[in-house]
């Protein structure tokens, strides 16, 4: 319970020398303060639009849309929200089968269960269930995080790394019970908070949002290359996602809903991130703050914020934490009324955002069963992912937590764990690192000295 009460807490403010930090960013006041006023004129009509369709604006499709290519209209608005729900790929009964078997797991395993809260388990510590090892290797979501990735591309040729070669990240699983919330995880952003700012490389990840003016139009949250060397975690921030994660996402064991303790996310990608990445050089002005109550009294127009370059303030930012969003510290974004329940789900639906998007988790679920998901996100082939995935592979053998997890003996001694023979086909072993990549030609040279390295991280002579 205290890792998720850490999450986005705020901390003791920022030193002086953030404000250098603006200073050194913003080197075209004017350009800045244009781009402002264009964003913030630009989200009162996005932020209408979500209050007026709610869940509706987010991008269901079956499976068969996936095996054939998204339309030019569902990429359209799948780039536009980062929010994608993917339905059928798995039948139900297959997935409400592997909630049974982790119950099982859990039933003859009891006296060495972990989890948070320690007295009434809602996140387990478990990485090495027979279920989760079946569900990241089933095809269905294999085929699905790679087309998703495969929506990421290179400006620089020469990047290392395959956006159509997914690996395995190891999560952990919720089986979460009716009734009140044991923790709070409110909007936020994961993979850092003021590295967006402080660390140059990912700094680059919004050049064109920093250029000022219109440039923020041209923002491309899809372009991987600057991201490759990006810092997100400065502050040895605690179970700090260590990889590169362009896709977030979990697979439903549960039939859950709305109020029913499932996610809550922003639908809107790059306009969030373009007003999201200069807010901190704007305050409201002093004449104006001194009648602010409460959130929904701060004024949203323009004229009634200024450019201010002199204080270390990043709302929301605080080292060693997410990037935590809140009607106080980005009221624009208008989240009281934005931030909306993602449709049903059915067991075997899988869920994904953008590493960007703004999400949170329901405070309360008020369904009639558990709310159970697996946590699966989509991880492309890198160098130092592949590093990654040569110490989760031993882990798993050794029935241990996945290494940016709590250490332990975790899974080591436990009766049913899953065992490499588990794997029945080469895709599913080789997302788990125990089967060399490689293809008959290469997209680009950046991919082919990826796969190259990550072999021989893994220690596969190709």
């Amino acid at each position: 319970m205290e890792f998720f009460e850490n999450l986005t807490t705020e901390g003791p403010p920022l030193p002086p020398r953030f404000a250098d930090l603006k200073k050194e960013i913003c080197v075209d006041p004017d350009a800045i303060v244009h781009s402002w006023r264009s964003v913030v004129k630009e989200l009162e009509g996005a932020t209408k639009e979500i209050e007026e369709r709610g869940a509706e604006v987010i991008l269901q499709v079956p499976y068969s849309d996936i095996q054939r290519g998204l339309s030019e209209e569902q990429l359209r608005t799948l780039k536009k929200t980062g929010v994608l729900i993917v339905k059928g790929g798995v039948p139900q009964e297959e997935a409400l089968a592997w909630k049974q078997s982790i119950k099982d797991y859990i039933a003859a395993n009891r006296d060495k269960v972990t989890g948070s809260p320690p007295d009434n388990i809602v996140f387990y510590e478990l990485y090495n269930t027979k279920a989760q090892i079946l569900a990241r290797t089933h095809p269905a979501l294999i085929a699905t995080q790679k087309y998703l990735l495969s929506l990421w591309h290179t400006s620089n040729p020469d990047s290392p790394i395959s956006v159509r070669t997914p690996i395995s990240y190891f999560d952990r699983l919720r089986i979460r019970p009716p009734g009140p919330s044991v923790f709070t995880l409110g909007p936020h952003i994961d993979g850092g908070s003021i590295e967006r700012w402080e660390d140059p490389a990912f700094r680059s990840c919004f050049s064109r949002i920093l250029e000022g003016g219109e440039a923020w139009r041209e923002h491309d949250p899809f372009d991987i290359s600057p991201r490759l060397d990006a810092n997100q975690d400065l502050y040895n921030a605690p179970n700090q996602c260590s990889i590169f994660r362009p896709w977030q996402g979990w697979t439903a064991l549960s039939n859950t809903g709305a109020g029913e303790g499932t996610l809550r996310v922003l639908p809107m990608l790059p306009l969030a991130t373009a007003y999201l990445i200069p807010r901190p050089f704007f305050r409201l002005r002093s004449d104006l703050a001194a009648g602010v109550t409460n959130p929904s009294d701060i004024p949203l127009d323009a004229d009634a914020w200024v450019l201010d370059l002199d204080n270390p303030a990043f709302p929301g930012s605080t080292p060693g934490k997410t990037q935590a969003v809140t009607p106080e510290t980005h009221p624009h974004l208008r989240i009281e009324k934005t931030v909306v329940s993602i449709p049903r789900v059915q067991p075997g639906d899988q869920v994904y955002w953008h590493t960007d998007v703004i999400h949170a988790v329901e405070r309360d679920h008020n369904g009639v069963e558990d709310s159970s998901v697996l946590y699966i996100p989509a991880v492309p082939l890198t160098e130092r992912n592949a590093a990654y995935l040569r110490d989760q592979r031993a882990t798993f053998l050794q029935g241990l937590p996945s290494p940016d997890f709590p250490s332990g003996e975790g899974e080591s001694r436990f009766v049913g764990r899953a065992r490499l023979e588990d794997i029945s086909h080469p895709d599913g072993r080789r997302i788990l690192g125990f089967e060399p990549f490689g293809y008959k030609s290469y997209m680009n040279e950046g991919e082919r000295q990826a796969i190259a390295a990550a072999n021989e991280i893994l220690g596969f002579r190709v």
